[in-house]
């Protein structure tokens, strides 16, 4: 199994009703949305999925929906939590429900020690040892940064298959790159990061903008893979007020917004996140405007 194919994966909004229910027919419409676009795979409950504001119940059924409607993409679930036992609850759920790996956020919160954060990933791998698991390294959110030296020790486990890594550091991002072993993967985190990773030895992605323009994020993606790194700058540059846009506030607050202006799903996320300003949604209509221009060139 090919898992990341040609490495576009789409971190999928929640999409909510105004009595703040999930909205499933905009969920779905989102799946097929980026499905349709060229992702690859997608992943549910991750940060963007607004994860941490969901309910048991309600992370089932958003795998369910989303297992249900990615075709041939793959599924992958967000299991990080803070307990180590309770990760593995839900890797285990998500094994259950169909996902094809699991998501797994160094442990926010607690700021474990870098061999807290091994001890972490191995009981994990052990407690389901048949769903492939990506390391998720967001310092920014979690309070801890996975070093390069500490994700050498987790590739030793047979289920750790990729890092998404988020740290925003490119000296970090090179180092794990050089020191990638074979077969292992490292996907961008970060949109605007996406070229620097693949230079550096990165083959995919786990994208916000691709929830609005997937076959932009595709197109980007397949020109730095293939090295042709002019027109990727070229492509970058275009999209570039769009990443700036999503970056505006905390996400997925200008993604949710961003897709309602493209017609999915109201522009809510749950408290004690806030809708975009009235500021931020002229930004993101004027930045879908210019990249919808720009595909249409």
């Amino acid at each position: 199994m090919n898992l990341f194919g040609n490495g576009l994966g789409v971190a999928l909004a929640t999409p909510f009703t105004p009595d703040e229910a999930i909205d499933t027919p905009a969920l779905v419409r989102l799946v097929q949305h980026v499905v349709a676009g060229g992702a690859d795979f997608v992943v549910a409950l991750g940060s963007t999925g607004e994860s941490a504001m969901l309910t048991s119940a309600e992370r089932d059924h958003v795998v369910r929906i989303v297992r249900e409607h990615c075709g041939n993409a793959r599924c992958i679930v967000g299991t990080g939590a803070t307990a180590t036992a309770l990760a593995i609850d839900w890797t285990r759920r998500a094994a259950e429900l169909g996902a094809d790996a699991a998501l797994v956020v160094v442990p926010p919160y607690a700021k474990p020690t870098q061999a807290g954060i091994v001890a972490h990933f191995t009981a994990i791998a052990r407690a389901v040892p048949t769903l492939p698991l990506v390391v998720y390294n967001v310092p920014s959110r979690v309070g801890t940064n996975l070093l390069p030296a500490t994700l050498q020790g987790l590739w030793t486990l047979p289920t750790v298959v990729a890092v998404k890594e988020s740290s925003g550091d490119l000296q970090q991002i090179a180092r794990i790159g050089a020191e990638l072993p074979k077969g292992k993967v490292l996907l961008a985190g970060d949109d605007p990061l996406l070229l620097p990773t693949i230079a550096v030895g990165g083959t995919g992605i786990v994208s916000v903008a691709g929830n609005v323009v997937p076959k932009a994020m595709a197109a980007l993606l397949a020109s730095a893979r293939r090295g042709d790194f002019a027109t990727a700058r070229q492509q970058n540059a275009t999209l570039l007020p769009l990443f700036e846009a999503l970056a505006a506030e905390p996400n997925p607050i200008p993604i949710k917004c961003a897709l309602a202006l493209a017609g999915i799903g109201e522009p809510l996320p749950r408290l004690p996140l806030q809708p975009a300003t009235a500021g931020t949604r002229e930004r993101l209509r004027a930045a879908l405007h210019a990249a919808t221009e720009a595909a249409h060139a």
